[in-house]
């Protein structure tokens, strides 16, 4: 990731607005994801940013779900079209593997349409016995 971006843990670098924006309007996973609900899983998440030190703004955005200690899943990864290829994704998701390897935890899980790249350039693979794990979507 080029210096003029760094990685954040810091929540007060989080835009929730600028968040909300990106991931109601432009993901494929959260359009139309109501500011409420967004607010709710800021609140109960580790939440990761990566800024811009030139103009302050923030460029991309990550939130882990976990235990603290067995498990957690990556999710609501969003990186701003203007900086994508500039290495900010492989610089964020470097800064949140880091962060929780000291937790120990067994597993991380995520979900992805088309990051299969990003992802396993910081260990991701896919699953080993697909045929053992289960999902309940509500409607």
């Amino acid at each position: 990731m080029d210096d003029r971006f760094r990685f954040s843990t810091d929540p007060d670098d989080i835009d929730r607005e600028l968040v909300h924006r990106w991931l109601s309007e432009q993901s494929y996973w959260a359009l139309g994801r109501p500011r409420s609900v967004q607010e709710a899983a800021i609140d109960a998440s580790r939440n990761y940013a990566v800024i811009d030190d030139e103009s302050a703004a923030q460029v991309a955005y990550a939130r882990v779900v976990t235990d603290g200690a067995t498990f957690a899943w990556l999710c609501d990864v969003f990186v701003d079209p203007d900086v994508r290829g500039l290495g900010v994704g492989v610089g964020l998701m470097e800064g949140v593997v880091a962060d929780l390897q000291p937790l120990g935890l067994r597993r991380m899980a995520l979900s992805t349409a088309d990051a299969h790249g990003l992802y396993e350039k910081v260990g991701f693979a896919p699953l080993e016995r697909p045929e053992q794990w289960m999902v309940r979507v509500q409607r």
